[in-house]
């Protein structure tokens, strides 16, 4: 009798977990954090404009290919060519300005800012123009970069 309820209470407690809906993981490939305001004076210089980026990180145990992919602002897009991000937090930083691509630092090319230091959203869309991954940030005093 005590096996009987035994296995009953489990059957029950098995069906219940199953049927449970699991929390949302936050995506493997996702935003890490941004520099919106890069240090001192906004003079437009690529140097200074090279010290406002976004990074992506990978904590997937495959290396993603970024082909295709884009990091979206409201009237801005940066699609990756062939690009890859290493696996087990392999990191991509795309500065706002211009210079040469490497593994690990891509260049948008642009002679503007992008980011809005008052605050702002990159969207980060898939392939097939998805959305994968938001990384949202407002305007506080003293505080020019983010944990996203």
């Amino acid at each position: 009798m005590r096996r009987t309820i035994l296995g009953a209470v489990v059957a029950v407690a098995a069906t219940l977990v199953s049927t449970t809906p699991a929390q949302a993981a936050a995506p493997a490939l996702r935003f890490h954090s941004t520099q919106y305001d890069s240090p001192g004076k906004d003079t437009r210089s690529n140097t200074s404009l090279n010290a406002e980026w976004i990074a992506l990180v990978n904590t997937s145990s495959k290396a993603v290919n970024l082909s295709g992919w884009s990091i979206v602002d409201k009237s801005k897009t940066y699609t990756f060519g062939n690009v890859t991000i290493a696996a087990n937090g392999g990191k991509v930083y795309l500065h706002t300005g211009k210079g040469t691509n490497t593994a690990r630092h891509l260049y948008w090319g642009s002679g503007n800012y992008v980011w809005n230091n008052t605050g702002d959203t990159a969207t980060l869309r898939t392939k097939a123009g998805k959305t994968h991954d938001t990384c949202k940030w407002g305007n506080k005093s003293g505080r020019t970069r983010v944990a996203c």
